[in-house]
């Protein structure tokens, strides 16, 4: 038997590789956009930047360093170079699907980076894997704009796995649905009709305002937002605004809010602030064919009725007042079981012209 060169002993002393393979090597030289490896075969490995991640702009040297342990795929054996190509990031997507699908068989909440925004909702990838989540499932609210999530961590599950057809579906809203109903059930727990609390305009609308209690929201009628009153509750609040409220009433889940503190309305003292024959001022607030209704203080209004605006005949109020037109009038009733006062300008009138005459 004739003695091996050198070179065959070395070349038996490597072994062999096979495309497809996960072969493991340490990093001998690291540039920008390639990775050399040795790999323990009688060539070096290459790992070009596109076969490391699907970040085109990414520096290599920033995150692998000579003397790392990586392992990776055998694309081709001999690129044409007398180098084997390797490919890091398939080998990394077919870990991270075998990841991905015990997480959507176990119904595990996954950890993302928002890679793409797009029309139809949002991109992430996860070990090197690409993961759709729909606008629908993004939030609990529908949500115009998604462009704030760009580059935004978020969590998610999956509730669709099918890599052959690349169809990973995650939904991040039932999360946020199970995470709210959670905190509204804590907060349930501990409210009381009556508890004043502080929250936040999340939403307006024609007829009120949603408050975010910190776990639920609470409506705040048009109708409890003011003693007197409201025809825009846009006019009256902005979302974000912080607010103190009392809970008025607790149904199930829906929580009727109100701030029309007891301590605050207008009506204390009434009967005496308000007495027959005092002097009063006020601003017209509307008007109707029989009288013109006068607001005195925020949720105190008096009529005054068409026969008492002058001793002369008027044949509607709109006729000689306006809207928003300050008047001085007298106080000729006062019912403060039905809350209704009526005033006199014909009764002042005629009480200066008295005093006129008996000074004459």
């Amino acid at each position: 038997m004739s003695e091996m060169s050198f070179e065959q002993m070395l070349e038996e002393s490597l072994k062999t590789i096979r495309n497809g393979e996960v072969v493991e090597g340490t990093v001998i030289d690291v540039k920008p956009d390639e990775i050399i490896l040795n790999i323990g075969y009688k060539s070096d490995g290459i790992i070009t930047r596109n076969e490391y991640t699907n970040d085109s702009n990414v520096d290599l040297t920033t995150v692998v360093s000579v003397g790392d342990t990586m392992e990776a795929k055998v694309l081709k054996v001999n690129d044409g170079e007398g180098q084997v190509l390797l490919t890091y990031k398939r080998l990394a997507a077919e870990k991270g699907s075998e990841r991905l699908k015990e997480a959507f068989e176990n119904e595990e909440v996954l950890t993302g980076t928002v890679s793409q925004v797009l029309d139809g909702g949002l991109s992430v990838v996860l070990d090197e894997t690409r993961i759709f989540i729909p606008a629908s499932l993004v939030s609990d609210t529908y949500e115009r704009d998604l462009s704030k999530y760009k580059d935004q961590e978020i969590q998610f599950v999956l509730t669709e796995f099918n890599p052959r057809r690349r169809r990973i579906i995650g939904d991040r809203k039932q999360l946020l649905v199970a995470e709210k109903e959670r905190k509204q059930k804590e907060l349930l727990e501990k409210i009381n009709v009556g508890d004043v609390i502080v929250g936040t305009v999340k939403n307006i609308t024609d007829f009120g305002a949603f408050i975010d209690l910190g776990g639920a929201d609470g409506l705040l009628h048009i109708s409890e937002m003011s003693w007197g009153r409201v025809d825009n509750p846009k006019k009256i609040y902005k979302v974000g605004d912080t607010v103190k409220v009392f809970i008025k009433d607790i149904k199930d889940t829906k929580i009727a809010l109100s701030v029309k503190f007891p301590e605050e309305n207008p009506w204390n003292n009434a009967a005496e602030k308000y007495a027959v024959g005092t002097v009063v001022t006020g601003k017209v607030a509307r008007m109707t064919d029989f009288g013109a209704f006068v607001e005195l203080a925020p949720g105190v209004d008096a009529l005054l009725h068409v026969s008492q605006i002058s001793r002369d005949h008027v044949e509607k109020p709109a006729d000689v007042l306006s809207i928003g037109q300050e008047i001085e009038a007298k106080i000729v009733d006062f019912d403060e079981a039905d809350r209704k006062i009526s005033l006199s300008i014909k009764a002042l009138a005629q009480n200066t012209e008295a005093e006129t005459a008996e000074e004459e």
